[in-house]
């Protein structure tokens, strides 16, 4: 696809209209054949982002890439949109996994210990592929808005049980408004600590982030 954007003009009222690109798959792949050619296409295109860039990305390229026909390529993506959206989901589900687990894992424990510990893996978990993850990050404003509420959600709704579950450790504070902000600096952190990475020494100042940011939200909580 030549173009980032499409126009259409609207003689009504003489105005250029700029028209989103469709970031929905045209359908989904079923059987093991149409599954390994969507894996295929999703990785090219996860693989060139890092390399070139989004402007560089083109549904050409990443159907030579994953060894696919073009024709092959629109058949389950109508854009190159689309498939940016197609990762961006896969990454937001692999970190999610690690969120669910640890979720499952701190339940039961006191907020000092499940806090440090939601920091700790908020941050391996965008430690996961880095440079996709910056990538994504610089990129998804231009591609348009990207469909990434539904995780978003999830991740808000599964603290906010938890935090719902120690009322009593806590003081007096809106539950929605404590997720809030216990999930925005949690998230601040980890994606800032990924999109820096190369400015500062990997291990020991991870750790310092991780104790501070524990030591922050757990004060805010209490």
């Amino acid at each position: 696809m030549r173009a980032f954007t499409r126009f259409s003009y609207s003689r009504s009222d003489h105005k250029v209209v700029a028209r989103k690109p469709p970031t929905t798959p045209r359908k989904k792949a079923s059987q093991e054949r149409s599954r390994a050619t969507v894996d295929a296409l999703v990785e090219a295109t996860a693989r060139i982002l890092v390399k070139d860039g989004f402007e560089k990305t083109s549904t050409n390229r990443i159907a030579e890439v994953a060894g696919v026909s073009v024709g092959s390529l629109y058949q389950y993506f109508p854009s190159k949109e689309a498939l940016v959206a197609a990762v961006i989901d896969r990454h937001n589900e692999e970190i999610m996994g690690l969120v669910r687990a640890t979720l499952i894992e701190v339940a039961d424990l006191p907020i000092e210990k499940a806090v440090r510990r939601l920091v700790t893996v908020a941050v391996a978990a965008h430690r996961i592929n880095p440079e996709l993850h910056r990538v994504l990050a610089e990129q998804i404003p231009r591609a348009g808005k990207l469909d990434v509420e539904a995780f978003n959600r999830e991740v808000h709704t599964l603290v906010r049980a938890y935090l719902d579950s120690r009322r009593k450790e806590m003081r007096r504070i809106d539950l929605d408004v404590a997720t809030f902000i216990c999930v925005s600096a949690i998230e601040a952190v980890a994606h800032n600590i990924v999109l820096n990475q190369a400015e500062m020494p990997p291990d020991k100042m991870v750790q310092t982030l991780v104790d501070e940011t524990t030591r922050m939200v757990v004060g805010f909580l209490k």
